[in-house]
């Protein structure tokens, strides 16, 4: 599997990612620079990671959303390809238009930095097809702006036709959001969100191997 991920000025985690696609999915990875307009050849999977990109000005990821790279990975998921958006990667995301709905500041108003239960509600995904559904694991979460939220008939959408991937378990919702919604996906399948972090906690070094399979499960999907 050969991997791009994304770096805009801000970001923070690309290298906590690099690290779990290299160690759990076994991936071939590459750093792309947010001013580039094509891809790597033959990349499998393209994943934005979090930080605050631009600083968080005018809304989170809203102008990493409007960047020369957004229009190669937009091609690269009508294409078909992955594409991974975690954190700020997931606020970028919906920005760009890859997802719906929108992440709005935390109900509290209030950074929350601490771990959460995550909730697999769909196993059959690209990111999770090595996890039961209704698995529940330990997973950071470090944000200001993970209320998700999405008109009602965006969210019946979602609901019912099985994109909500993960959600807060055990009142754990750390940000408000709406049916405690912490991951979704696209029509196709093709582009996952999520708050929540999973690059770390996939070593012991992290206290947990609790979200190492969401990695070998991307490994296996291209």
């Amino acid at each position: 599997m050969k991997a791009a991920v994304v770096v805009f000025p801000g970001i923070n985690r690309e290298n906590d990612m690099v690290r779990a696609l290299e160690r759990g999915a076994g991936a071939h990875v590459s750093k792309l620079w947010h001013t580039e307009t094509s891809l790597p050849a033959g990349t499998d999977v393209v994943v934005v990671p979090g930080g605050f990109s631009y600083g968080d000005y005018l809304r989170c990821g809203a102008i990493a959303g409007r960047s020369p790279v957004m229009k190669a990975i937009v091609s690269h998921a009508a294409r078909g390809g992955l594409v991974l958006g975690v954190c700020n990667g997931f606020q970028i995301l919906t920005e760009s238009g890859l997802l719906p709905g929108a992440l709005m500041r935390n109900a509290g108003l209030k950074f929350v930095c601490r771990s959460v239960r995550l909730s697999v509600e769909n196993n059959s995904t690209f990111f999770t097809r090595n996890m039961v559904k209704g698995d529940v694991v330990t997973c950071p979460v470090a944000h200001h702006d993970g209320n998700y939220f999405a008109d009602v008939d965006t969210l019946k959408a979602l609901e019912d036709t099985g994109r909500v991937v993960f959600r807060y378990a055990q009142g754990t919702n750390p940000n408000g959001a709406i049916n405690d919604i912490a991951g979704i996906m696209n029509e196709a399948g093709n582009v996952i969100g999520m708050m929540p972090h999973p690059e770390n906690m996939i070593e012991p070094l992290h206290g947990s191997l609790d979200c190492l399979p969401l990695f070998e499960s991307l490994g296996k999907a291209a």
